[in-house]
Order: C-alpha cells, then structure tokens, then sequence
C-alpha cells in the first residue's frame, strides 16, 4: 500500500518527513532535527513512531533522535559506517545492507562527501528517494567530510536514479540555489521558469518539496558541469566535470 509522505518544517529551515504505511501501524520519520514539531504532527495525524531514518549524523538532522526514541520506542536505523556518531542507533544500514520497511524493501546509497557516512533511503516501489544534504532543489551539500570528485561521484549516483523519481531533501534553500543558478546558466529557459515558480511559492510560504530527479539534472547546476553555458561562464570550456564542479561548488561557498 502506497506511502503517505507529511513534510514537517523544523528549526529555521529543515525539513523532517513522516512516511506512514496506511494499514501496516508503521510510520517513521526522516531526519528529525528536534522532537517538538514532529511530535506535534503525530498528533495531527493520529500517527504512532515506529522509526527515526536518518540519513547523516549532523545535529541537525539527529538532534531528535533520543527524545522521540524515549517518547514513542521508535527503531532508529542509519549508516551503518557512521554508526559511532549517530546518537541512539539500533540498525545500521549501506548499500549491502537493504533496509524493510513493512512491504517496502529500502535501497541504500551510499554517498558521501557531506559526511563520510552519508546515505539516501530509496523507495523504489513508490519512486521516492531522500537525499538528506547531499542532493538539493537545484544545490548539493557542502563538503565537509569529502572532496569534490567525491561528491560528484555521489550526485552522479543519483543522477542514474529514474527522472521521475521525487526528491526529499534535507533543507528549504532552494530559492538561494535558484538565484545561484542563474548567475551560471541564465540561458537555460527551464531554469528561468523554475526560478519563477519557486519565488512565487516562497513568497507565500510555501514548500517547493518534492522535486524529480529529471527536473534538477535540467536546472540543478551541480549535475550539469558539461553545460556548455555554464563552462562558458566559468571560463573553463575545456576543463573535466570534476574541475567544472570543484569551481561551481567552490562559487556556491562564496555566494
């Protein structure tokens, strides 16, 4: 039976998401940064926590992590590589590893740079991925714990994901990475109207959650280094991907 997805703002501009499986008593929550705000949309929901998925160990991803855990029982499972630092883990996940989630089996992809231990959670029966802070509306995380050939491996990982696939990620940066965006690439007309519709949410508070995998390989500058616009911009038509990226992620920083 198919996922039902609640986006749950937390902090200043995190997301936590609750996937509840109608029918099953299963329901678990994506990065919860604090326990309040999730708690709250239980409540809401009429909803019980049976897990806490967290894609990496940043606080503000984990930092309601022990206090739902003590408040409802809920499993946490996160990556397993990383496992010293994710406060409260039960089940350690990678890409060997799969992950059950009632009838959904889980895919895991490991993809670091972020942090060392980064991973998504995939369902692939209900054509969802959460990318946590590697993979933003139209942005990538930065690298903290990795390098950029690193990251575009891991973005590159994503990017053979189906373009239909909708996108959950970790944070609401996505008219910043817009604005970004178009310093790059102003020719691209799919960006443009992007940008549009993404000021017209955000100006009424809107999420611009979820996004597709198709919609940022077409506007996401981090998986376009071959743009020939955007290497034209750079300075660097001649440079490889890797390069084209460090320097696009090295702008963003500076932004």
């Amino acid at each position: 039976m198919s996922l039902s997805i609640t986006i749950v703002p937390c902090l200043k501009d995190n997301y936590a998401y609750l996937l509840a499986a109608p029918g099953t008593g299963l329901c678990a929550v994506v990065d919860p940064s604090e326990p309040e705000p999730v708690l709250k949309a239980l409540k809401e929901h009429g909803l019980s926590l049976t897990h806490i998925l967290n894609t990496h160990h940043h606080w503000d991803h984990t930092g309601g992590n022990l206090a739902l855990k003590k408040e409802t029982g809920a499993e946490i499972v996160g990556p397993g590589k990383d496992r010293d630092r994710i406060p409260g883990i039960d089940t350690g996940v990678d890409e060997s590893a799969p992950w059950q989630f009632g009838s959904h089996q889980v895919s895991i992809l490991e993809i670091p740079a972020h942090t060392c231990g980064h991973i998504a959670f995939v369902f692939r029966d209900e054509n969802v991925v959460f990318t946590g802070d590697t993979l933003f509306a139209m942005g990538c995380g930065r690298l903290f714990e990795g390098d950029a050939a690193t990251m575009w491996a891991s973005l590159s990982k994503l990017k053979t994901l189906p373009d239909s696939m909708r996108v959950y990620c970790g944070h609401e940066y996505t008219l910043s990475n817009a604005r970004f965006a178009m310093t790059l690439e102003p020719g691209n007309t799919e960006l443009a109207a992007r940008t549009k519709t993404v000021t017209a949410l955000r100006e009424k508070g809107e999420t611009t959650m979820p996004t597709t995998i198709g919609l940022e390989k077409k506007t996401n500058p981090f998986l376009r280094p071959g743009s020939p616009e955007i290497r034209a911009t750079l300075g660097m038509q001649n440079a490889d991907d890797v390069a084209v990226f460090a320097e696009i992620r090295s702008r963003k920083d500076n932004f």
